[in-house]
């Protein structure tokens, strides 16, 4: 499945604002139709609230829709570097110490990235992540996991991709794949409009939810980290699925439950699930995984071995 989302609607692929909440209901059709670049920096779509990222579930594992990142407690450094001190080369080295080697251009738009998201951070809550070693050992490392993943040529979908992680760093990673963003929040796909807009990326931009997107256009990978339990984000994509070739998704270590809801709620039947990926999580004990799902004809198999 390699066919090419449609053609964007603004100069940088921005569609109009779908304006439901993470937890559904009807759209805000004060500024349904309104393309992401029309909205003033102070417009506050129905969806812009503190929670819009995530759907309140009565799922013991939706405690909290950025799971992956509060299972480590954000303790990655006891003394964090500042974010008005980091430099390129502080920036370079710590990909390294995290054995991430990149193209010295690649490093350079991700530095500007990272400057880029701490700015907007200042105006608009878009992460948690702002000095250099949460920055590089948790979004950074998510994203270099997911990017060894993908296929060359294929096309990517990031929903709830609230700053840009995990698609804009994907995006600069694999240049040879085609990547595209979503988040139901119009401020925070607004934000990361202008971000890719001034480093130059051509990745198309919808403030809609997924199931929205999926609705209109076909990916070959779905991805998403932080956004939900696994019974969460499969109730979003649920008949979306026949535009969506398979889901790769950042979890902690909680996720074994969080597949025991999903497969108690029913969500799991006609998938299969597998772990892709394995790798620790900085400042932590603990491990994140990257989840496989795919349509399954033979039923729910939800193995937690292989690839």
């Amino acid at each position: 499945m390699n066919e090419t989302p449609a053609n964007p609607v603004t100069q940088h692929g921005l569609a109009s604002t779908d304006n439901h909440n993470r937890s559904g209901g009807p759209p805000d059709t004060s500024e349904a139709g309104r393309p992401v670049s029309d909205l003033p920096a102070s417009d506050s779509p129905a969806s812009d609230s503190p929670a819009s990222n995530s759907t309140a579930s009565d799922s013991p594992a939706a405690t909290n829709a950025a799971d992956h990142a509060a299972s480590a407690g954000d303790a990655v450094s006891a003394d964090p570097m500042p974010a008005a001190t980091v430099t390129l080369e502080d920036f370079a080295a710590a990909l390294v110490r995290h054995g991430i080697l990149l193209p010295p251009n690649q490093v350079e738009l991700l530095d500007r990235y990272r400057r880029l998201l701490w700015e907007w951070n200042e105006k608009l809550n878009l992460t948690r992540h702002t000095d250099l070693d949460r920055f590089v050992g948790r979004d950074i490392v998510d994203s270099w996991q997911l990017a060894q993943l993908l296929n060359p040529g294929e096309t990517v979908l990031d929903f709830g991709t609230g700053g840009g992680v995990p698609g804009v760093v994907v995006a600069i990673m694999r240049p040879d794949v085609k990547v595209a963003v979503c988040d139901s929040v119009g401020k925070k796909a607004k934000a990361v409009e202008s971000m890719i807009g001034k480093l130059k990326l051509g990745i198309p931009v919808f403030a809609q939810r997924v199931e929205a997107v999926l609705g209109r256009r076909r990916f070959d990978t779905l991805m998403a980290r932080a956004v939900g339990s696994l019974t969460d984000v499969l109730g979003w994509i649920g008949p979306g699925w026949k535009s969506a070739g398979r889901l790769l998704l950042v979890k902690g270590p909680r996720w074994v439950e969080e597949r025991g809801d999903a497969r108690h709620r029913g969500l799991m039947r006609g998938l299969a699930l597998r772990v892709a990926a394995t790798y620790p999580m900085p400042g932590t004990e603990s491990n994140s995984v990257i989840l496989k799902l795919w349509r399954d004809p033979r039923g729910e198999t939800g193995s937690d071995t292989g690839s």
